[in-house]
């Protein structure tokens, strides 16, 4: 039988006092539910994992196990995302755990102003992710469907026409694809209260259509969040026939992308990975 005394400290996320109750039957790491520990105006939600598990040594073995990592990060995502339904919390890393409740105290404690500073910068206000993709026909200058295949190069200077005309296709599709994420990226910008550019992603690893032209994430408050989402929702087929975008929408999020270096806290932190299992709401 596990001992509950050799248990340490699973914290998900920093806050001010919820408002309302979480509900009763949320869950997270290991089915357990979370509780709320205050600590001088600063609420810490943490849970409890065994040792054997969560400790240094087994969770770096884990953090290699796709399965597992990708569990523990869906867990962890549904107690921020329910967290977020009640107040603005600055969620911390996947992994991060403390030896016992003093441990979770000392870091509410050490990191005090930081923690204010933060989420007097996110309070009100969620993240909605925005990106921009170019299909794989249109980033690779391919002709339309409709378009008749180019006869066969009967020469090496038919070759040579053809791969140029090919060139200037692809440079075009990519100027209007940049163009249009970038006048998107400004008129979001202008309707949030902050915004973030992050590296394009890799479809081979996000596993989503075509090249990632704009990953982007707006700070937006939950007031304004039904007109944001509607502006994206305008531009969603505009241009598309003529150059193959597809524009994602995701969140509301918790403000990971505007938290600073929130994950740093004092403490006996092991893990490195951000959480990583946000579902698109589009």
């Amino acid at each position: 039988m596990r001992d509950a005394s050799d248990d340490l400290r699973y914290v998900y996320a920093v806050c001010h006092p919820p408002a309302a109750p979480l509900a009763a039957d949320l869950t997270g790491v290991g089915g357990v539910p979370p509780r709320q520990l205050r600590h001088e105006g600063l609420v810490a939600l943490v849970g409890p994992v065994p040792e054997r598990d969560f400790a240094a040594e087994p969770l770096r073995a884990h953090l290699e196990d796709l399965d597992w990592l990708a569990e523990t990060a869906r867990a962890h995502q549904r107690v921020i995302a329910a967290l977020t339904t009640v107040t603005c919390p600055l969620p911390l890393r996947l992994a991060t755990v403390f030896r016992d409740d003093s441990g979770v105290r000392a870091m509410l404690q050490d990191g005090a102003e930081r923690f204010e500073r933060v989420l007097a910068r996110i309070d009100g206000r969620v993240e909605w992710g925005v990106k921009v993709h170019l299909d794989g026909e249109a980033a690779a200058g391919d002709a339309p469907r409709a378009a008749p295949q180019p006869d066969k190069p009967r020469s090496g200077r038919d070759y040579l026409r053809q791969r140029r005309s090919q060139r200037t296709a692809r440079e075009e599709s990519w100027e209007r694809a940049e163009g249009f994420a970038q006048r998107l990226h400004d008129t979001l910008s202008l309707r949030s209260d902050d915004a973030r550019l992050h590296a394009p992603q890799d479809a081979a690893l996000s596993r989503a259509p075509g090249r990632n032209i704009l990953n982007a994430a707006y700070l937006v408050p939950r007031s304004q969040s039904e007109e944001f989402v509607e502006l994206v929702d305008r531009t969603k087929d505009e241009e598309r026939e003529a150059t193959g975008l597809r524009v994602e929408l995701t969140g509301p999020w918790a403000a990971y992308s505007f938290t600073g270096d929130d994950t740093d806290a004092d403490g006996t932190e092991h893990g490195d990975a951000a959480p990583d299992g946000r579902e698109s709401a589009s």
